[in-house]
């Protein structure tokens, strides 16, 4: 069997399942487990995405408005690959590479099977699970995957039981700011907290400032779509520029975590649990068995409304 798979999740689950030498080709984003990056990628972004938040957001706008794509998809290679299997989802036009985008670069033909994933919710996401494992043949390979995922799970659960639970906003994009939703939720309580801005099974959505400086969490937690844990940290200066920044709880008792979204937040795999470890130990500290702080999440320490003066080393 040979396999493309455009979707990172959807590359980290044929892999957990045991079947990643049947992996012949990868999207841009696929990137774990780090070998996956020798395989041919056979997507691009359509746009320059080292931009502004802002810029992007902008961008990706007016591309959806203008039925311009958000993804390059190589015809040519992904035919010369010859899959069987070809991985994509449908949950989400601008995460990841769509069907339609296939089907715009004339490629999806070419596959035996076209594998579309849909997830909203954790429940969705092991769906999607078994969705790939049938069409790998592999399906008891997939109902273990999944009993071994909820079993992971439900360990961070049990460890956090009996603490307070903090209240938490967690966003998905700064400028402009979205709430995270989907499955998020979800992971939020089974890492014993509450998440006050943003439903279950819901799209993310865009919401006002004075929504979280209402809301007022005792946690919040930036993971944006996308972003690396170096480039979520380059949004600070956007969230400093906001009215009232410096007076929220969460900024006041340092209880502010910038996340590597990309590859924890915004995966509708076998990332689930690592984002619920994740998350438990931003909120509770050290009750995960890994260790997670400088590899998924970096606190956020502030800075001081007027920097003192500084004779060595360089500003912010």
């Amino acid at each position: 069997m040979r396999i493309v798979s455009l979707l990172a999740s959807g590359t980290e689950i044929i892999c957990a399942l045991g079947a990643g030498d049947a992996l012949v080709g990868r999207s841009h984003e696929c990137d774990n487990p780090p070998w996956v990056r020798t395989l041919p990628a056979c997507t691009r972004p359509a746009f320059d995405v080292t931009g502004s938040s802002r810029a992007i957001d902008t961008e990706v706008r007016r591309r959806l408005k203008a039925h311009e794509p958000l993804y390059i998809v190589d015809a040519d290679l992904i035919r010369r690959l010859d899959p069987d299997v070809l991985i994509t989802q449908v949950h989400c036009d601008v995460c990841a590479v769509t069907p339609d985008d296939v089907s715009r670069a004339g490629c999806g033909a070419e596959a035996t099977r076209v594998v579309s994933l849909s997830a909203g919710s954790v429940a969705g996401i092991y769906e999607g699970i078994r969705t790939v494992a049938r069409a790998l043949e592999c399906s008891q390979a997939g109902d273990a995957l999944i009993a071994d995922m909820t079993q992971r799970i439900e360990g961070v659960t049990a460890r956090v039981r009996g603490r307070p639970a903090p209240t938490v906003v967690l966003l998905e994009w700064t400028d402009p700011l979205f709430a995270a939703g989907n499955w998020t939720p979800e992971l939020v309580a089974a890492a014993g907290a509450r998440l006050l801005v943003g439903e279950p099974g819901q799209y993310s959505s865009a919401i006002p400032w004075t929504r979280i400086v209402d809301a007022d969490p005792d946690y919040l937690i930036v993971a944006p779509c996308g972003f690396d844990l170096e480039r979520s940290m380059r949004e600070v200066p956007v969230l400093e520029a906001l009215p009232g920044w410096f007076d929220l709880r969460a900024v006041r008792t340092r209880h502010v975590a910038f996340a590597d979204g990309n590859k924890y937040f915004n995966r509708s795999g076998t990332a689930l649990v690592g984002t619920v470890e994740v998350l438990a130990e931003i909120l509770h500290g050290g009750c995960v068995e890994r260790r997670w702080h400088g590899v998924a999440w970096c606190a956020y320490h502030g800075r001081s409304r007027q920097p003192e003066p500084t004779t060595t080393g360089r500003m912010r």
